[in-house]
């Protein structure tokens, strides 16, 4: 005689595909960390530790037409000015904070702390489909986290670090941050039966500035695709500091 859950698999099977939209959205930003000469973190860290970051945000945000507008200080002098470097011609100009020419890292995610996670089923895979239920009710990812563990007496986790995704690189750091709010992951699920949310799967690290960030997400063991997100800028921060190993 068929189980319970054989009988329940027969009819999961019967009915075929379903599809869930999975959306993970907060704070987060765009990050990007790039490597500095002592004389360039010798000349910013001071204006910083004193004035605030106005100043270097100032010069990462204009620094590709030179229209500055420094609070604090006249000028940026050439040993500091780490955004400049020379073209394939060997003509020199200042590049987007975005790609700056030290650049190690290049992070754009949700904090994990700050994560929420919602999961719709429709009745297909395109932006097009139409909603059918809330499978997941928006919640907070810790919180889901440990209503799972709590649920499975933690033999299901659904969160897990990776170490040394996003290792340091050189002695002087300077970091700029595009801080964002909104949808950050949007991805569908294919599957036959309920979404189950004990299958999901959420890797998260430790960016170079302390931050844990979202990585990848998975459902029943496979990485889902994202498709994009949505987010509104909320203002910009830089910092910089000297690693030390």
């Amino acid at each position: 005689m068929a189980t319970a859950e054989q009988k329940q698999e027969l009819v999961d099977n019967i009915k075929g595909k379903r599809y869930y939209r999975v959306q993970v959205y907060g704070y987060g930003g765009e990050h990007v960390y790039g490597k500095l000469t002592k004389e360039a973190y010798d000349f910013w860290k001071p204006i910083v530790d004193e004035h605030g970051d106005n100043d270097l945000v100032n010069y990462m945000l204009n620094a590709e037409d030179g229209d500055f507008d420094f609070e604090n200080i006249e000028s940026v002098p050439p040993q500091a000015d780490f955004l400049m470097s020379p073209d394939a011609d060997g003509k020199e100009w200042r590049s987007a904070w975005y790609e700056m020419p030290g650049e190690f890292e290049h992070i754009n995610s949700v904090s994990i702390d700050s994560g929420n996670i919602s999961v719709d089923e429709q009745d297909g895979d395109g932006w097009d489909s139409k909603h059918l239920n809330e499978a997941l009710k928006p919640i907070d990812i810790n919180e889901l986290a440990g209503n799972i563990g709590d649920q499975t007496d933690y033999e299901t986790e659904i969160l897990h670090p990776i170490d040394d995704l996003y290792p340091e690189k050189g002695t002087y750091i300077v970091q700029m941050l595009s801080m964002e709010k909104g949808t950050f992951f949007d991805a569908v699920v294919e599957t036959v039966g309920e979404f189950d949310p004990k299958k999901l799967k959420i890797t998260y690290s430790e960016a170079p500035n302390g931050e844990d960030v979202i990585h990848t997400i998975m459902y029943n063991n496979e990485e889902l695709d994202n498709q994009g997100g949505d987010t509104n800028g909320k203002g910009y921060s830089a910092a910089v500091w000297q690693q030390e190993y």
